[in-house]
């Protein structure tokens, strides 16, 4: 189980940072070094069907080791990391037999991981931890995954008495942003459901996500010398302030959680001429989903009515949606992973995903893929870490549900 370990922090050190503005697949070159570095691992490993397109997909096969007739299982884990933090030189630290008390991540800049703000780390007294070094993310999501997944394909590879169907393994780009189901070939990909292993804290299992929608306003202004504007001036960022206090105070991400869903006003750049204004709307109920939509559409339609048409613009498309709704006829592969999980020792928490996974679109493509964790926590920042053996469980519950699929 050390190579587990081993092979997370040897990925770590790839900078494969995805990037929005990037109008390449994927969008960032780093990726694809990290892509050719694991399409090397999984020949010298013996995989077969090895395959690393030019858009940064690679696909591998563990191939069946048994004469019954098995479905064929597929785990996925994505190589990019999220723009919200610097993932380039990351330098891991590893905290041996960590006693509960406050870490410091960065004495220069005084960041500290504290059990004070992220209470959850008094549940690893004891345990190793891996954290980042205060100034750039560590990338266990989803680094994690990659080392949990080939570390369980060696582990079967050296034990055939583990009999198993065919295993397929997929690494994506580009899921931070949105975009890595974009070029995913299900039909190539060939099995009949898979697991992302892509979640948090050590135990999560999620076969249920946001419905996702985003808004793209843009508000025209007219901008006059102030000393001569009156009955002539239109403040675009005025009227941007006065449309996003038209939003329910109360349904914002800070306000929300569970089942709960929200309005989240993203980003809101400009000036008096022009504003840019980005929300993202989110609910797990169709129904209210689908309300939440038509109150953005509403709210800029009173806007236009009252300082004129085409005064605001708005674009809102849909992102993705809750995989609940293909998953549930197939319920038996979440059943898979619970039971899979209770045989290692590890107790399944089962809770909704407050965002979306390249699972979600994968299971509208045909594919259903529930999520199950890493171990990681405090992901696309600086306080991000993972204990060292949940890394390890999630190796072992890989490695369970391959055997239990195979009876």
């Amino acid at each position: 189980m050390e190579k587990v370990v081993e092979r997370f922090l040897k990925y770590v050190s790839f900078h494969t940072t995805s990037d929005e503005s990037s109008s390449t697949c994927p969008s960032t070159e780093g990726q694809l070094t990290l892509g050719r570095t694991l399409l090397e691992e999984c020949t010298q490993l013996g995989l077969t069907e090895i395959s690393l397109d030019e858009n940064g997909y690679l696909m591998a096969t563990l191939p069946s080791n048994t004469d019954k007739n098995v479905p064929t299982i597929g785990f996925i884990a994505h190589m990019d990391t999220s723009p919200d933090l610097s993932g380039q030189n990351v330098k891991p630290s590893i905290i041996e037999n960590y006693d509960g008390e406050d870490l410091i991540l960065n004495e220069s800049n005084q960041v500290l991981l504290s059990p004070r703000d992220f209470p959850e780390l008094k549940k690893y007294i004891g345990k190793n931890l891996i954290t980042t070094d205060g100034t750039t993310l560590l990338g266990a999501d989803n680094k994690a995954g990659i080392a949990e997944i080939m570390t369980a394909i060696e582990y079967l590879l050296a034990h055939p008495e583990i009999k198993h169907g065919n295993i397929r393994i997929g690494f994506t780009p580009d899921e931070e942003i949105g975009q890595g189901a974009d070029r995913f070939d299900t039909k190539k990909f060939g099995a009949d459901f898979a697991y992302t292993v892509d979640g948090g804290e050590i135990g999560e299992l999620e076969y249920e996500n946001f419905n996702a929608a985003q808004a793209k306003i843009t508000i025209h202004g007219k901008n006059v010398h102030p000393g001569t504007a009156k009955n002539k001036m239109i403040n675009a960022v005025l009227i941007g302030t006065e449309l996003s206090m038209m939003f329910p105070s109360k349904e914002t991400p800070g306000h929300t959680e569970g089942y709960e869903g929200f309005y989240h006003l993203n980003d809101f750049t400009g000036n008096v001429e022009q504003v840019k204004m980005t929300f993202i709307i989110r609910d797990f109920d169709i129904a209210h989903f689908q309300k939440r939509k038509e109150f953005v559409c509403a709210t800029v339609e009173k806007i236009n009515e009252k300082y004129g048409d085409n005064t605001v613009e708005l674009l809102l498309k849909d992102q993705y949606f809750n995989m609940i709704e293909k998953i549930q006829p197939v319920k038996h592969i979440v059943d898979l992973a619970y039971n899979a999980m209770k045989s290692v020792d590890v107790e399944p928490l089962i809770k909704p995903i407050r965002g979306g996974t390249d699972g979600a679109r994968l299971s509208f493509m045909g594919l259903p893929c529930p999520n199950i964790f890493t171990g990681g926590h405090n992901f696309h920042g600086k306080y991000e870490y993972i204990p060292t053996f949940a890394m390890e469980k999630a190796v072992e519950v890989i490695l369970k549900i391959v055997e239990m699929n195979g009876k």
